[in-house]
């Protein structure tokens, strides 16, 4: 064959391909297989075309079928992508997201440096947050969970309190009017009740996510670890189920920029003296001087201070390996 008509042979063939493709959701995945979702609704595992997986939940993917699974050709661009990095690895959690409701409940007892590190990966990439304390009825664990809320009510965030066991949907009303029209990713530690609010809102949620595991677990397939449901096609509302975590690392926030994803301490930086105040040591820094301030009056958590504080030097270490 000669050189033109190899070219046009490769052309034609690649034309083909395309003309094959489908748009698809990726609704569940885990390391390097994802579940995608075609465009009536069907549900079909998927590979990457290369070695390496650059698919999440929340994906708007094309795709080849190939008998009775397929290939991921292409991710389409992000409207943004919700992870967290240490010193060893990045974990993507979704992407294309509305807002994360990060659910903490009265007990367990929620940490604050996790918590604040959700919120600072959320302010990070444009990603709305929404605040839920859960089990309002244990009523003196909430009522002091509730109080260590009061500096993230200061920083405007939006704030739920509830009873995903024993409220009624009535009560739940915020909380659903919340959801409604949105993607959403529900994050938060073991314990708080995240597998409640996705069965309460999504009937059948967990035999679903028996299917799916099942499904990734055939042959060479691992359990799926993040899950996309429906709540309301119609209205596009839908709940992104994610694991548990233990730590929350922030090592893709340059520590320098810190300060402009903490809504308390932004507004204050603006008074530093130095332009390169670390808020930490100069004289003349703004944030130093609102932490002594009232907290109603728009100053500074103690605590929150120590958390930048914290946070500021584990970012500024040198990589360990």
């Amino acid at each position: 064959m000669s050189r033109p008509n190899a070219r046009a042979a490769h052309t034609a063939a690649a034309s083909a391909a395309q003309a094959t493709q489908q748009t698809g959701l990726v609704v569940a995945g885990h390391g390097r297989h994802c579940v995608v979702e075609t465009a009536d609704g069907q549900r079909v595992i998927c590979h990457p075309r290369g070695k390496k997986s650059q698919s999440v939940v929340g994906d708007r993917v094309l795709w080849q079928p190939s008998q009775d699974e397929g290939t991921i050709e292409k991710v389409q661009e992000r409207r943004n992508l919700f992870y967290r990095q240490d010193e060893i690895r990045t974990k993507s959690f979704a992407a294309n997201l509305d807002q994360v409701l990060i659910l903490i409940a009265a007990e367990p007892e929620y940490s604050e440096s996790q918590l604040s590190r959700a919120l600072i990966a959320a302010e990070a990439e444009h990603i709305t947050p929404l605040i839920a304390l859960n089990k309002s009825d244990l009523p003196a664990l909430h009522a002091q969970a509730w109080s260590r809320l009061a500096p993230y009510r200061a920083c405007g965030y939006p704030m739920l309190s509830m009873s995903l066991s024993h409220d009624s949907d009535a009560q739940l009303q915020p909380l659903i009017e919340a959801l409604t029209g949105k993607t959403t990713l529900v994050l938060g530690p073991s314990g708080v009740g995240k597998s409640t609010l996705i069965n309460r809102r999504v009937p059948g949620a967990l035999a679903e996510t028996n299917e799916i595991s099942q499904a990734l677990n055939s042959g060479k397939h691992t359990t799926t670890s993040t899950s996309w449901y429906w709540v309301d096609r119609a209205s596009n509302t839908a709940l992104i189920d994610s694991p548990g975590f233990q730590e929350f690392g922030l090592r893709h926030i340059e520590p320098m920029q810190l300060a402009a994803y903490m809504p308390d301490l932004k507004p204050h930086v603006a008074q530093c003296k130095f332009y390169n105040c670390t808020h930490l040591h100069e004289p003349g820094c703004g944030v130093q001087a609102a932490v002594a301030a009232d907290e109603a009056s728009g100053g500074i958590s103690p605590r929150r201070y120590k958390i930048y504080g914290d946070l500021f030097a584990e970012l500024s270490e040198p990589p360990r390996y």
